[in-house]
């Protein structure tokens, strides 16, 4: 039987009737609920198993052969006994995580022809800031984004970067769109930057996609990056999965930098700084999205930023968390999508980022720092 790849367990798979080395008495019974995709379509089905206990180490599944082979598969009930809460959706309400990965995906989609039909224009820049841009481009791919989601959810709740909120504010469902992350980048014709689109369910993600540019002038490509809670993560179609380098020594790292030259900005040139000391690098890239479906992928093993908004993080931080890896705040408390900072990490790395981010982080909270939670509409149905 093959292996069924959890985004959050590694779980070793076997036939009931198989022989193993592990005493049973070491597990509890228990019932897997696994998604599958058969042909676009998602199904679920129950596994009969036999759930390590408590402080057994890793936990290992004996799992009977349903007949399900391949990728696409999650175990969404088998906890990771991790220190922090996850940030995926526990449901998709009235809604199957199908229509809404059907639904971000279309809509992303949308939003990357029309970025893909400006790359080779004249751009036109205005200023929200100092060197804050935003372009027509930014304008045009939310319009179609919103299109897209207003025509398959009308009565959902969206979120825009640049229009602000629309839709039924009591709705359980609340859709944020980056209509084009990483608008500098853009303007200068320098890769990379994405279209973001996420949903969130009671204000936990439910589903995401990331259509990312990259390559550059005479050579634009994209890639897609999606995920829906307890479904894992794709590029392009393949399941991916962060990387398992265990010392910081040898990871790559990335940040970013918000627009406001302050303390908070100061403190993460000074964590930059420590960082390129110690490991293999720190990428500034400027688009955030783009710099966690990098965590995801596992060519990075790290990402950190103050300041972000929920456009910024709600689709990226899923799929990082569905790819195997771990989502928090910067100071190491539980992470929500209205919260103002996210550090994401392999998982393996995740702790010992946070001796060196957190400490910075609390003092920068005692010196005044924000971080009650913003952008979340006053009426909305939120669990977070």
């Amino acid at each position: 039987m093959n292996s069924i790849r959890s985004a959050t367990n590694s779980l070793s798979l076997l036939p009931i009737s198989s022989s193993t080395h592990l005493s049973r008495s070491a597990f509890l019974p228990t019932t897997l609920t696994v998604i599958r995709s058969f042909g676009g379509q998602f199904r679920e089905l129950s596994l009969s198993c036999l759930k390590q206990k408590q402080g057994q180490g890793e936990v290992s599944s004996t799992i009977q052969n349903h007949g399900i082979n391949g990728a696409r598969a999650a175990v969404t009930s088998v906890s990771t006994g991790s220190k922090y809460s996850k940030i995926g959706a526990q449901s998709t309400g009235s809604l199957s995580a199908s229509e809404l990965l059907n639904g971000v995906e279309a809509a992303a989609k949308r939003g990357a022809e029309v970025v893909m039909d400006a790359v080779h224009k004249p751009r036109n820049i205005d200023y929200k800031g100092t060197a804050n841009l935003v372009t027509d481009t930014d304008r045009s791919s939310e319009l179609a984004i919103q299109e897209v989601i207003r025509e398959r959810f009308k009565d959902h709740l969206i979120l825009g970067e640049e229009g602000g909120f629309i839709g039924d504010p009591t709705s359980e469902y609340l859709w944020c769109i980056d209509p084009l992350d990483g608008t500098t980048n853009f303007a200068h014709g320098y890769p990379s930057f994405a279209v973001s689109v996420g949903v969130l369910y009671r204000g936990k993600p439910a589903a995401a996609s990331v259509v990312e540019f990259a390559g550059g002038p005479l050579c634009w490509v994209t890639r897609t990056f999606s995920a829906c809670a307890g479904g894992g993560a794709f590029c392009n179609g393949q399941q991916i999965h962060v990387s398992s380098t265990n010392e910081i020594e040898r990871s790559l790292l990335v940040t970013g930098f918000g627009y406001e030259h302050d303390e908070a900005w100061a403190e993460n040139i000074s964590l930059f700084k420590e960082f390129t000391h110690v490991s293999r690098g720190v990428r500034r890239l400027g688009a955030a999205a783009v710099d966690m479906c990098h965590v995801a992928l596992g060519i990075v093993e790290a990402y950190w930023e103050y300041r972000l908004k929920p456009w910024d993080m709600a689709a990226g931080a899923l799929i990082v968390e569905e790819a195997g890896g771990m989502v928090t705040c910067m100071d190491g408390s539980d992470f929500c999508v209205f919260d103002r900072s996210i550090l994401v990490s392999n998982g393996t790395l995740h702790e010992k980022l946070l001796e060196r981010i957190a400490p910075p982080t609390k003092k920068l909270q005692r010196n005044g720092l924000d971080i009650s939670h913003w952008f979340k509409p006053q009426d909305y149905k939120s669990d977070v």
